[in-house]
């Protein structure tokens, strides 16, 4: 018997042996010590024998190892039509014609290529491997091309496995490429299984809209997904022995959303699937795409690309964190971000922006007796003439008027939005007693509707009785009306609650009959019985809280399960999943039960999965409408979907400016010390000034807009204010080490988990002290500093909170002009230099740093 046996000098000691014994049997492996494969030649090629990790010194096998390669071909360019047509679990048509912003996307994705049927499948081991290059070259004949790939350890990760293949065409055609078969994972071992920002579960789902369309359950067909809505380039399955198999494309593989000048976020480079064309379990990348970009050869041509097998003895979330911080630089490109305006600042100049009529498109409207105002809405709503409006963050709204003491939004806006408010709610008996009309009002029918048809939706009464009146009462606990309001849809919410704690997605306005009965209403709908408690005092609303928090977890956290709440999306998993953490945390400070809390976790970090991660940002010089902007500035990454999947906005759109989970991801770092959330939170919020308007500092809702301000969405500027408030003062808690804390209210419908504050005075190093925003009193010269002023209610101090909203540490220069606060306090202020106006120069804070000062002044 011969045996050769090569130590190779890299830091790691991988070791690859050849093998052959008498009876010619040929065994290779690449192995260190922290994984191993093998392969054993077996009737003429070489397969995968053994997928081992090593844990806690003992290697562990995972099941099913393969080896398998698979070549897709076509002699012609595949069909762009869709293959096939899918029905609802509840019978007809999916998704239905109404739903006409979806057709598109759902044609696209049920194309051949998209389902994996179109093209010839050539499937096939290798012959030959040898050692080379530090690793195993393995090559591989077929009809139609030969396939080399190139498999050895990486250095710097242990768990991980470089593989770069090369395809060289025999003949003309269209070609894709997969990632072999490392290990198929059998159904019954599963625990986990996701292409991030697509769907992620632990069961099997045999419906195939329920799990295409929504990620409620995982597709049992080979499906490949599209980078555009892939959150992070890692599609994975993870087994009940705790280990995780991922496979990663190296950056610059996938499309680049704008590549130079013009939008490219429709581009298709590379696919992504769950599964093996055979749809086994196994984590699957192809390249080209079948029909895309790169795919086409004539002979003698030849196409290159590389990915990693990550294998680690660790859960899902360790192995999307590996892809986005380890290989795509997520934090280091947190480090690229400079922001040319303060979020402060933006705050005070969409102050103007609101209180101008002109530039907020105010309306006031006579209904049912009452001077009722909101913003114009020029988005899509059925049976709009151009004459829907819409109020949005009332808890901002109230916020801001409180804090700035403005008469502008205390007499001319807030009273006109809370009839809008009373108006909005159904008081006439039956069965809808106490839920909403609709979200918008036309003024020219003089009705409320729904966004997408004639239904009631249990969480539009959460959403825009519960929160918004709970809001309100924070600021106006006395008012009666108001009260009475929050218990009419708490009553109704009780009504509609089943047995099991959970709540139909909606019911027809005219038959009073549940529609929608082919989705679950996997959402935050309890969250209403939560605010009824609070403000109420009744323990049955907290009770029936807790009984739709169960439900809830069993069925949406434990299984990824989620529903949107956008209704012209036929609510595609949305902002509503990172709602439903802060919903499951304020439970938590309720009632101390800490399975809420740690409910409350897990939901958080499936929500990093509707953040982009990729791709890596840079310097590089674009051109963006006739404008030179660097990479890093128009960047995806650090930004979250307002809806991804199949067919959400993010497919055409890209993603939102909307942060809503800021200051909720803040907050989960503070508790879990999980670096990821506070990177993901500072890149969303920081740097972000090219999709501002410098005209108004309103910042676009969506990606692709870039700088063309709120456009027909005026009143996103209060879901701004809202979420950059909650930003804010979520940081400022974490880095006084809870010094400087003020009090949170009730989330906001509809866009995320962003709550409200000015409440109520906060904490500030022991003293109450109440938020103020007064444009002009305190400035940096610097746009990575925040100033967050309060005012004591006991002292002659203001208390000036700064946050360097910055990587790097930061020197500035602080002025401050006692001339813009109130004239009484004005007159008699006193400064640490003589006179109104002073400076205090030289401030240095550290990356991500704070410092509070106090500004001491006589009555």
């Amino acid at each position: 018997m011969k045996r050769i046996t090569l130590l190779l000098p890299i830091l790691l000691s991988v070791l690859i042996v050849a093998q052959a014994t008498a009876q010619r049997t040929v065994v290779k492996s690449l192995a260190n010590n922290a994984i191993r494969v093998q392969w054993r030649e077996k009737d003429g090629a070489l397969k995968l024998e053994e997928v081992s990790v090593n844990r806690k010194g003992q290697w562990a096998k995972m099941a099913a190892p393969s080896g398998e390669y698979t070549l897709l071909y076509s002699e012609t360019k595949p069909s762009t039509e869709a293959a096939e047509q899918f029905e609802k679990i509840t019978g007809g048509k999916f998704p239905e014609d109404a739903y006409h912003y979806q057709q598109t996307q759902w044609k696209e994705s049920t194309t051949g290529v998209a389902l994996n049927t179109a093209g010839q499948a050539f499937y096939f081991f290798p012959k030959t491997g040898t050692a080379k290059d530090n690793g195993l070259e393995f090559q591989s004949e077929t009809d139609v091309a030969t396939v080399t790939a190139h498999w050895k350890m990486d250095p710097r990760f242990p768990n991980d496995i470089l593989v770069t293949m090369t395809l060289n065409a025999k003949k003309k055609g269209f070609f894709s490429l997969a990632s072999p078969t490392l290990a198929a994972l059998p159904v019954e071992q599963m625990s986990w299984v996701s292409v991030p920002g697509y769907f992620q579960g632990n069961f099997m789902q045999k419906n195939f809209a329920l799990a295409y369309a929504y990620g409620h359950g995982v597709p049992t067909r080979p499906v490949v997904y599209r980078e555009r809505c892939a959150s992070t380039l890692s599609p994975l399955v993870s087994n009940k022995d705790g280990f995780t198999l991922s496979v990663v494309p190296e950056p610059g593989l996938a499309r680049d959303p704008w590549a130079k000048d013009q939008i490219t976020q429709i581009d298709w480079h590379l696919g992504l699937s769950h599964m093996n064309r055979k749809a086994q379990l196994s984590p699957t990348l192809y390249y080209p795409v079948l029909g895309e970009d790169k795919s086409e050869m004539e002979a003698g041509q030849s196409v290159s690309w590389s990915f990693r097998y990550s294998i680690i003895d660790g859960d899902w979330f360790q192995a999307t964190k590996h892809a986005a911080v380890d290989i795509y630089k997520f934090r280091e490109t947190l480090a690229l971000r400079q922001s040319k305006q303060a979020l402060t600042d933006r705050i005070e100049k969409m102050h103007h922006y609101l209180t101008d009529p002109k530039t907020s498109l105010w309306n006031i409207e006579e209904f049912k007796g009452k001077q009722i105002g909101a913003q114009s809405y020029l988005g899509g709503v059925v049976g709009s003439d151009k004459d829907a409006m819409k109020n949005s963050d009332y808890g901002a709204m109230w916020m801001l008027a409180n804090a700035t003491q403005d008469p502008e939004l205390t007499r001319k806006v807030l009273p006109p939005a809370e009839n809008f408010k009373l108006v909005q709610q159904q008081t006439e008996p039956g069965f809808f007693k106490g839920a909403v009309e609709g979200q918008y009002y036309l003024a020219k029918k003089k009705k409320f509707v729904e966004e997408w048809g004639e239904v009631v939706e249990p969480i539009a009464l959460t959403y825009y009785v519960m929160l918004d009146v709970g809001n309100m009462l924070l600021f106006e606990p006395d008012n009666a009306e108001l009260k009475e309001r929050l218990q009419l849809g708490a009553e109704r919410l009780l009504s509609w609650q089943r047995e099991d704690g959970s709540f139909a997605v909606a019911y027809d306005r005219k038959t009073e009959q549940e529609t929608f009965k082919d989705i679950q209403d996997v959402r935050p709908t309890f969250y209403g019985l939560i605010v009824a408690h609070r403000m109420l005092k009744d323990d049955k609303y907290l009770k029936a809280a807790e009984k739709g928090a169960e439900w809830f977890i069993q069925n949406a956290v434990q299984t990824g399960a989620f529903l949107g709440v956008c209704g012209d999306a036929r609510y595609a998993p949305d902002f509503a999943t990172g709602q439903s953490a802060q919903a499951l945390l304020d439970l938590f400070d309720l009632t101390q039960n800490k399975k809420y809390q740690e409910a409350a976790v897990t939901c958080a970090k499936i929500y990093t999965s509707s953040i982009y991660t990729h791709p890596i940002a840079d310097h590089r010089s674009k051109t963006v409408n006739g404008v030179a902007r660097e990479d890093w500035e128009i960047s995806q990454t650090g930004l979250s979907f307002e809806h991804g999947g199949i067919f959400g906005s993010a497919t055409r759109h890209g993603p939102i400016q909307l942060a809503s989970h800021a200051g909720l991801f803040i907050r989960i770092y503070q508790l879990t010390g999980e670096q990821l959330f506070a990177d993901m939170a500072r890149a969303a919020a920081i740097g972000r000034d090219a999709f501002v308007d410098s005209k108004t500092s309103v910042a676009s809702y969506y990606w692709n807009a870039m700088n063309r301000g709120a456009g027909p969405y005026p009143h996103h500027a209060w879901w701004q204010i809202g979420w950059i408030t909650d930003y804010l003062l979520s940081e400022a808690a974490l880095r006084s080490n809870g010094k400087v804390v003020f009090p949170r209210g009730f989330v906001t419908p509809k866009v995320g988990p962003h709550q409200t504050y000015g409440f109520a005075p906060g904490d500030v190093f022991g003293d109450k002290a109440k938020l103020v925003i007064t444009e002009g009193f305190i400035a940096a010269d610097s746009p990575s500093i925040d100033p967050i002023i309060s005012k004591s209610e006991t002292k002659n101090i203001y208390y000036v909170t700064l946050l360097n909203n910055s990587a790097q540490p930061t020197a500035f220069n602080l002025k401050i002009d006692g001339s813009k606060v109130s004239q009484a306090t004005a007159a008699a202020m006193t400064w640490a230099e003589t006179g109104q106006k002073a400076a205090i120069n030289n401030i240095k804070l550290p990356a991500f740093g704070s410092r509070t000062l106090v500004i001491s002044y006589k009555p």
